[in-house]
């Protein structure tokens, strides 16, 4: 709500990201899922409890959020005042992760995907999961800077319907409405 840079403070969801979480289950209870996998922090696990997924959850580590390094618990704003223009999926963060690290982290995790069969549930966080949509569709990290992602959005990556070795985005930062 801040604006801050959380990727790796382990911080509950607020109120509203709780409600947002909960309007989930509509949408993914009707869904068979195969793998269901979150990240490690607490924001993500509750998501994928109240989207009432848990009960089959895997713990992934490469679905935790950026590691922003010296700008943990900064504002952009805060950020380009000592780096004016500053992006995150270009620049990366200091003492954190590069657009490179998070490639290859994402690269790993899509390699581990792919070996699955079914649909498959991810719980993560929006900075990560941007580039891992990148990933997917095989382009670099920085491109990610136009997929912005919603709390609680649902976003799907698949294959192209007649070329199933084409990956695609089938979906992208579809909002759920309270229920």
């Amino acid at each position: 709500m801040s604006g801050q840079h959380t990727g790796q403070t382990d911080l509950p969801l607020t109120s509203e990201g709780e409600r947002q979480a909960s309007n989930l289950a509509t949408v993914l209870g009707g869904i068979n899922f195969s793998q269901i996998l979150t990240s490690p922090l607490q924001r993500a696990r509750r998501t994928c409890e109240l989207s009432g997924l848990s009960h089959r959850c895997e713990i992934e580590p490469d679905l935790v959020e950026w590691n922003y390094g010296k700008y943990e618990g900064l504002t952009s704003d805060e950020i380009e005042k000592g780096q004016p223009s500053w992006n995150l999926f270009r620049d990366g963060a200091p003492g954190g992760e590069s657009p490179g690290e998070i490639a290859e982290r994402a690269d790993r995790l899509i390699s581990r995907l792919r070996a699955l069969t079914g649909n498959i549930a991810l719980f993560s966080h929006g900075h990560l999961f941007s580039a891992l949509a990148m990933r997917w569709i095989e382009l670099p990290v920085v491109n990610a800077t136009h997929f912005e992602l919603s709390t609680s959005s649902v976003s799907i990556l698949g294959f192209a319907n007649h070329h199933p070795d084409i990956p695609v985005i089938s979906g992208w930062n579809s909002v759920v409405k309270d229920t």
